[in-house]
């Protein structure tokens, strides 16, 4: 991930006090769905319109005081997408990887967890009511796991939006690693998707 370097979750939580920590999690669920009767949906991953009109994923900067950087990324998670995640927890197992860059001095955690489509689908309609929402989060959005016959509707125009700092990578990191793509459908977009 350009300008970043990725780091074993032990080496980032030693960096010195000089270190920020930021954690972002992918929520999911398997989605039986069909968009117009004939494309299969496989699963519904959420993703966020930030204050700054970039996408990215829902959580922040925590502080290890709060406990561990896992309690710091739910209590973020209730502040921006209210209270339905109550009902589900962030927990270690969820990880998936840290990066650090230089300038400013801040490790991006990201986590990835699978919900069921009705605890995914409660957080959408909570989100509205939550602290946070208008404010820091503008708005949750699905991300389109399909590409249309043209080739370009779904996931790879999904992609040309502007996404804040590596979420974009994130995002297909995770697509690939949680084999939430139909087979062969990763290899197409890395041609057709900027890098």
């Amino acid at each position: 991930m350009a300008g970043m370097r990725r780091l074993e979750l032990g080496e980032a939580l030693q960096l010195g006090p000089g270190w920020r920590h930021a954690c972002h999690a992918l929520l999911y669920a398997p989605d039986p769905g069909l968009l117009f009767g004939r494309i299969p949906l496989r699963y519904a991953v959420l993703m966020q319109m930030r204050f700054d009109g970039r996408l990215g994923f829902p959580g922040g900067f925590v502080d290890l005081r709060d406990g561990s950087l896992e309690a710091g990324l739910n209590r973020e998670l209730g502040e921006e997408l209210g209270e339905a995640t109550a009902s589900f927890r962030v927990e270690r197992a969820d990880y998936r990887s840290s990066h650090a860059g230089s300038r400013p001095r801040v490790v991006a955690h990201f986590y990835a967890k699978c919900l069921t489509l009705e605890q995914l689908t409660a957080v959408e309609m909570g989100a509205p009511r939550a602290r946070d929402h208008g404010l820091e989060v503008l708005g949750l959005v699905r991300v389109p796991l399909y590409t249309l016959r043209d080739g370009v509707g779904g996931l790879p125009a999904f992609l040309e939006n502007t996404f804040i700092g590596n979420a974009r990578e994130q995002l297909l990191e995770a697509l690939q690693n949680l084999g939430l793509l139909e087979p062969g459908s990763f290899a197409r977009l890395k041609f057709s998707a900027r890098p």
